[in-house]
Protein backbone atom coordinates (compact mmCIF):
# COMPACT_ATOMS: atom_id res chain seq x y z
CA UNK A 1 0.00 0.00 0.00
CA UNK A 2 2.72 2.42 0.80
CA UNK A 3 4.66 1.64 -2.34
CA UNK A 4 1.66 2.12 -4.13
CA UNK A 5 1.31 5.72 -2.52
CA UNK A 6 4.49 6.13 -2.90
CA UNK A 7 4.36 5.60 -7.04
CA UNK A 8 1.14 7.62 -7.59
CA UNK A 9 2.70 10.56 -5.84
CA UNK A 10 5.80 10.41 -8.32
CA UNK A 11 3.52 9.83 -11.00
CA UNK A 12 1.34 13.51 -10.41
CA UNK A 13 4.75 15.51 -9.69
CA UNK A 14 5.77 14.03 -13.17
CA UNK A 15 2.46 15.07 -14.64
CA UNK A 16 2.56 18.37 -12.18
CA UNK A 17 5.95 19.23 -13.94
CA UNK A 18 5.36 18.13 -17.37
CA UNK A 19 2.47 20.72 -17.51
CA UNK A 20 4.36 23.47 -16.58
CA UNK A 21 7.03 22.47 -19.19
CA UNK A 22 4.34 22.05 -21.80
CA UNK A 23 2.63 25.62 -20.80
CA UNK A 24 4.71 27.54 -22.46
CA UNK A 25 4.31 25.90 -25.72
CA UNK A 26 0.46 25.48 -25.79
CA UNK A 27 -2.23 28.08 -26.72
CA UNK A 28 -4.63 28.87 -23.87
CA UNK A 29 -7.59 30.78 -23.85
CA UNK A 30 -7.83 34.75 -22.89
CA UNK A 31 -9.09 33.65 -19.86
CA UNK A 32 -6.59 31.30 -18.68
CA UNK A 33 -3.57 33.47 -20.55
CA UNK A 34 -4.30 36.77 -18.87
CA UNK A 35 -5.80 35.42 -15.37
CA UNK A 36 -2.02 35.12 -14.21
CA UNK A 37 -0.79 38.24 -15.62
CA UNK A 38 -3.79 39.98 -13.38
CA UNK A 39 -2.95 38.18 -10.34
CA UNK A 40 1.17 38.85 -10.58
CA UNK A 41 0.01 42.92 -11.65
CA UNK A 42 -2.66 42.87 -8.36
CA UNK A 43 -0.05 41.02 -6.17
CA UNK A 44 2.81 43.85 -6.98
CA UNK A 45 0.04 46.49 -6.11
CA UNK A 46 -0.50 45.29 -3.07
CA UNK A 47 2.60 45.01 -1.94
CA UNK A 48 4.44 47.98 -3.43
CA UNK A 49 1.95 50.72 -4.18
CA UNK A 50 3.73 53.64 -5.72
CA UNK A 51 3.65 52.60 -8.51
CA UNK A 52 6.43 55.15 -10.09
CA UNK A 53 8.69 53.45 -7.82
CA UNK A 54 8.53 50.51 -9.39
CA UNK A 55 10.35 48.84 -12.28
CA UNK A 56 7.82 47.64 -14.98
CA UNK A 57 8.52 44.06 -14.67
CA UNK A 58 6.71 43.23 -18.36
CA UNK A 59 10.23 44.53 -19.78
CA UNK A 60 11.87 41.98 -18.73
CA UNK A 61 12.17 38.46 -20.37
CA UNK A 62 9.46 35.48 -19.34
CA UNK A 63 10.45 32.16 -17.47
CA UNK A 64 10.25 29.37 -20.13
CA UNK A 65 10.77 25.57 -20.29
CA UNK A 66 14.26 25.70 -21.68
CA UNK A 67 15.44 27.25 -18.10
CA UNK A 68 16.74 24.53 -15.30
CA UNK A 69 15.92 24.93 -11.72
CA UNK A 70 18.96 27.65 -11.33
CA UNK A 71 18.10 29.89 -14.02
CA UNK A 72 14.21 30.08 -12.58
CA UNK A 73 15.19 30.66 -9.30
CA UNK A 74 17.38 33.34 -10.21
CA UNK A 75 15.10 35.07 -12.59
CA UNK A 76 12.38 35.14 -9.74
CA UNK A 77 15.05 36.65 -7.50
CA UNK A 78 15.70 39.02 -10.30
CA UNK A 79 12.00 39.93 -10.75
CA UNK A 80 11.12 40.39 -7.16
CA UNK A 81 15.00 42.78 -6.50
CA UNK A 82 13.33 44.77 -9.78
CA UNK A 83 9.95 45.07 -7.80
CA UNK A 84 11.58 46.47 -5.04
CA UNK A 85 11.72 50.16 -4.84
CA UNK A 86 14.81 51.95 -3.43
CA UNK A 87 14.50 52.61 0.43
CA UNK A 88 17.12 54.65 2.55
CA UNK A 89 18.30 53.96 5.87
CA UNK A 90 19.23 56.55 8.50
CA UNK A 91 22.02 56.63 10.96
CA UNK A 92 23.85 59.46 13.19
CA UNK A 93 26.52 57.31 14.28
CA UNK A 94 28.62 60.49 15.33
CA UNK A 95 28.60 64.16 16.09
CA UNK A 96 31.27 67.38 16.69
CA UNK A 97 31.00 70.47 18.54
CA UNK A 98 31.98 73.72 16.96
CA UNK A 99 32.79 76.61 18.01
CA UNK A 100 33.24 79.63 15.61
CA UNK A 101 33.91 83.39 17.14
CA UNK A 102 30.85 83.43 19.58
CA UNK A 103 28.89 80.57 18.60
CA UNK A 104 29.09 77.49 19.13
CA UNK A 105 26.93 74.57 17.78
CA UNK A 106 26.98 70.69 17.51
CA UNK A 107 27.39 69.21 13.96
CA UNK A 108 25.59 65.74 13.67
CA UNK A 109 27.06 63.32 11.34
CA UNK A 110 24.52 61.88 8.99
CA UNK A 111 24.93 58.18 7.37
CA UNK A 112 22.23 57.94 4.50
CA UNK A 113 22.13 54.34 3.46
CA UNK A 114 20.59 51.89 0.49
CA UNK A 115 18.98 49.12 1.85
CA UNK A 116 20.88 45.98 1.16
CA UNK A 117 23.69 47.94 -0.58
CA UNK A 118 27.44 48.08 0.00
CA UNK A 119 29.32 50.80 1.92
CA UNK A 120 30.14 52.32 -1.43
CA UNK A 121 26.66 54.02 -1.57
CA UNK A 122 26.62 55.55 1.34
CA UNK A 123 26.21 59.38 1.29
CA UNK A 124 27.73 61.60 4.61
CA UNK A 125 26.31 64.91 5.29
CA UNK A 126 26.27 67.12 8.50
CA UNK A 127 23.83 69.24 9.66
CA UNK A 128 23.10 71.26 13.30
CA UNK A 129 20.31 71.51 15.20
CA UNK A 130 18.98 74.82 13.83
CA UNK A 131 19.01 72.92 10.17
CA UNK A 132 16.64 69.68 11.45
CA UNK A 133 14.10 72.91 13.06
CA UNK A 134 14.08 74.97 9.97
CA UNK A 135 13.00 71.96 7.57
CA UNK A 136 10.37 70.94 10.70
CA UNK A 137 9.00 74.59 10.29
CA UNK A 138 9.18 74.32 6.77
CA UNK A 139 7.45 71.07 6.80
CA UNK A 140 4.55 72.14 8.65
CA UNK A 141 3.26 74.72 6.47
CA UNK A 142 2.48 71.64 3.61
CA UNK A 143 2.18 68.81 5.73
CA UNK A 144 0.60 69.73 8.95
CA UNK A 145 -2.04 67.38 8.87
CA UNK A 146 1.07 64.46 8.60
CA UNK A 147 3.24 65.53 11.58
CA UNK A 148 0.89 66.80 13.48
CA UNK A 149 1.80 63.47 15.82
CA UNK A 150 5.63 64.04 15.44
CA UNK A 151 7.45 66.08 18.20
CA UNK A 152 10.37 67.43 17.84
CA UNK A 153 13.03 67.79 19.86
CA UNK A 154 13.01 71.18 21.93
CA UNK A 155 15.75 73.36 22.66
CA UNK A 156 17.07 73.70 26.10
CA UNK A 157 18.33 76.96 28.16
CA UNK A 158 21.03 74.86 29.57
CA UNK A 159 22.64 71.32 28.90
CA UNK A 160 22.94 71.88 25.27
CA UNK A 161 26.47 70.65 25.18
CA UNK A 162 26.37 67.95 27.59
CA UNK A 163 26.92 64.26 26.18
CA UNK A 164 23.47 63.48 27.51
CA UNK A 165 21.60 65.97 25.62
CA UNK A 166 23.62 65.23 22.10
CA UNK A 167 22.74 61.51 22.62
CA UNK A 168 18.79 62.09 22.86
CA UNK A 169 18.68 63.92 20.22
CA UNK A 170 20.77 62.01 18.24
CA UNK A 171 18.64 59.04 18.50
CA UNK A 172 15.98 61.65 18.01
CA UNK A 173 16.96 62.96 15.00
CA UNK A 174 17.19 59.94 13.78
CA UNK A 175 14.13 58.47 13.79
CA UNK A 176 12.66 61.68 12.66
CA UNK A 177 14.50 60.84 9.11
CA UNK A 178 12.93 57.38 9.54
CA UNK A 179 9.79 58.81 9.93
CA UNK A 180 10.08 61.47 6.83
CA UNK A 181 11.17 58.89 4.77
CA UNK A 182 8.23 56.66 5.62
CA UNK A 183 5.45 59.47 4.35
CA UNK A 184 5.83 59.21 0.60
CA UNK A 185 4.55 62.97 -0.12
CA UNK A 186 7.05 63.95 2.37
CA UNK A 187 10.31 62.44 1.02
CA UNK A 188 9.33 63.47 -2.29
CA UNK A 189 8.70 67.12 -2.03
CA UNK A 190 11.47 69.77 -2.54
CA UNK A 191 11.72 70.87 0.74
CA UNK A 192 13.14 67.39 2.46
CA UNK A 193 14.95 66.66 -0.48
CA UNK A 194 16.60 70.01 -0.07
CA UNK A 195 17.17 69.28 3.54
CA UNK A 196 19.44 66.63 1.81
CA UNK A 197 21.53 68.10 -0.61
CA UNK A 198 21.46 71.90 -0.80
CA UNK A 199 23.84 72.79 1.62
CA UNK A 200 26.32 70.57 -0.86
CA UNK A 201 25.16 71.45 -3.94
CA UNK A 202 25.38 75.14 -3.20
CA UNK A 203 29.01 74.71 -1.94
CA UNK A 204 29.64 72.73 -5.14
CA UNK A 205 28.31 75.69 -7.42
CA UNK A 206 29.87 78.05 -5.42
CA UNK A 207 33.58 76.09 -6.22
CA UNK A 208 32.35 75.95 -9.89
CA UNK A 209 32.04 79.98 -10.37
CA UNK A 210 34.87 80.28 -8.69
CA UNK A 211 37.19 78.31 -11.14
CA UNK A 212 37.79 75.70 -8.19
CA UNK A 213 37.03 72.48 -10.64
CA UNK A 214 38.43 69.90 -9.15
CA UNK A 215 36.50 70.57 -5.72
CA UNK A 216 33.21 71.62 -7.76
CA UNK A 217 33.12 67.83 -9.10
CA UNK A 218 34.19 65.92 -6.13
CA UNK A 219 31.10 67.26 -4.15
CA UNK A 220 29.02 66.84 -7.02
CA UNK A 221 29.84 63.36 -7.52
CA UNK A 222 29.39 63.28 -3.90
CA UNK A 223 25.41 64.28 -3.92
CA UNK A 224 24.31 62.84 -7.45
CA UNK A 225 24.16 59.21 -5.81
CA UNK A 226 21.98 60.93 -3.34
CA UNK A 227 19.54 63.04 -5.80
CA UNK A 228 19.32 59.99 -8.05
CA UNK A 229 18.00 58.02 -4.88
CA UNK A 230 15.67 60.59 -3.50
CA UNK A 231 14.33 61.77 -6.76
CA UNK A 232 14.05 58.26 -8.68
CA UNK A 233 10.82 58.71 -10.68
CA UNK A 234 11.63 61.90 -12.05
CA UNK A 235 14.92 61.88 -13.50
CA UNK A 236 14.50 65.82 -14.95
CA UNK A 237 15.27 67.09 -11.77
CA UNK A 238 18.77 65.81 -11.36
CA UNK A 239 19.67 66.88 -15.16
CA UNK A 240 21.44 70.67 -13.52
CA UNK A 241 23.59 68.60 -11.76
CA UNK A 242 24.72 66.35 -14.88
CA UNK A 243 25.65 69.01 -16.16
CA UNK A 244 27.52 70.88 -13.95
CA UNK A 245 29.55 67.61 -13.54
CA UNK A 246 30.04 67.76 -17.57
CA UNK A 247 30.69 71.44 -17.26
CA UNK A 248 33.75 70.31 -14.34
CA UNK A 249 34.70 67.76 -16.46
CA UNK A 250 35.14 69.70 -19.51
CA UNK A 251 37.46 72.22 -17.78
CA UNK A 252 39.71 69.76 -16.59
CA UNK A 253 39.61 68.23 -20.07
CA UNK A 254 38.43 64.73 -18.89
CA UNK A 255 36.50 64.85 -22.03
CA UNK A 256 35.00 60.87 -22.11
CA UNK A 257 33.88 61.65 -18.62
CA UNK A 258 32.15 64.83 -19.77
CA UNK A 259 30.69 62.78 -22.92
CA UNK A 260 29.02 60.11 -20.19
CA UNK A 261 27.59 62.21 -18.16
CA UNK A 262 26.39 64.30 -20.55
CA UNK A 263 24.49 60.99 -22.34
CA UNK A 264 22.96 60.58 -19.10
CA UNK A 265 21.57 64.20 -18.75
CA UNK A 266 20.79 63.80 -22.27
CA UNK A 267 18.64 60.60 -21.47
CA UNK A 268 16.74 62.23 -18.69
CA UNK A 269 15.38 64.63 -21.16
CA UNK A 270 14.20 62.33 -23.73
CA UNK A 271 10.99 63.25 -23.42
CA UNK A 272 11.69 66.84 -22.31
CA UNK A 273 13.21 68.68 -25.03
CA UNK A 274 11.80 71.93 -24.47
CA UNK A 275 13.54 71.84 -20.73
CA UNK A 276 15.74 74.61 -20.51
CA UNK A 277 19.25 72.58 -20.41
CA UNK A 278 18.22 71.06 -23.39
CA UNK A 279 19.71 73.09 -26.53
CA UNK A 280 23.03 73.91 -24.34
CA UNK A 281 23.63 70.15 -23.09
CA UNK A 282 23.02 69.33 -27.19
CA UNK A 283 25.62 71.81 -28.21
CA UNK A 284 28.19 70.63 -26.22
CA UNK A 285 27.52 66.89 -26.83
CA UNK A 286 28.22 67.49 -30.62
CA UNK A 287 31.06 69.33 -29.76
CA UNK A 288 32.64 66.65 -26.98
CA UNK A 289 31.59 64.13 -29.88
CA UNK A 290 33.42 65.50 -32.67
CA UNK A 291 36.47 66.25 -30.10
CA UNK A 292 36.12 62.43 -29.14
CA UNK A 293 35.68 61.44 -32.68
CA UNK A 294 32.52 59.86 -31.83
CA UNK A 295 28.89 60.28 -33.88
CA UNK A 296 27.96 63.69 -33.84
CA UNK A 297 25.58 64.04 -36.96
CA UNK A 298 23.24 62.48 -35.26
CA UNK A 299 23.11 64.89 -32.20
CA UNK A 300 23.50 67.76 -34.79
CA UNK A 301 19.87 66.29 -36.59
CA UNK A 302 18.36 66.86 -33.18
CA UNK A 303 19.78 70.17 -32.76
CA UNK A 304 18.65 71.13 -36.06
CA UNK A 305 15.39 69.54 -35.50
CA UNK A 306 14.85 71.55 -32.15
CA UNK A 307 15.67 74.62 -33.82
CA UNK A 308 12.81 74.56 -36.32
CA UNK A 309 10.22 73.82 -33.87
CA UNK A 310 11.45 76.59 -31.55
CA UNK A 311 10.91 80.45 -31.67
CA UNK A 312 14.57 81.51 -31.77
CA UNK A 313 15.70 83.15 -28.51
CA UNK A 314 18.76 83.78 -26.97
CA UNK A 315 20.07 80.30 -25.03
CA UNK A 316 22.64 80.22 -22.37
CA UNK A 317 25.42 78.15 -22.55
CA UNK A 318 25.56 75.06 -21.02
CA UNK A 319 28.49 77.04 -18.40
CA UNK A 320 26.58 80.06 -18.60
CA UNK A 321 23.78 77.80 -17.17
CA UNK A 322 25.30 76.18 -14.54
CA UNK A 323 26.72 79.37 -12.86
CA UNK A 324 23.43 80.74 -12.47
CA UNK A 325 22.33 77.61 -10.11
CA UNK A 326 21.79 78.19 -6.53
CA UNK A 327 22.71 81.87 -7.03
CA UNK A 328 21.29 83.63 -3.55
Amino acid sequence: MDQDSHCTAERELLEAVSRITTSSTTSPSDEEENQPKAEISCQVRKEYPEKDDAQDSSATLSPNSSMTTKELQEYWRNEKRQCKQIKLLFEIPSTRIVEHHLSKYVMYKIIILQTGSFDSNKSVIERRYSDFEKLHRNLLEEFSEELEDVTFPKKTLTGNFTEEIINERKLAFKDYLRLLYSMKYIRRSKKFIDFLTRPELQEAYGCLRGGQYTKALEILLEVIGLQERLTKGNPVAIVPTLCAIVVCHKDLENLASAFEYGEKALSCLCVHNSHRYYMPLLETMITLAYELGKDFLSLQEKLEEWKTKKDPIRVFTLKELAVREYVQ
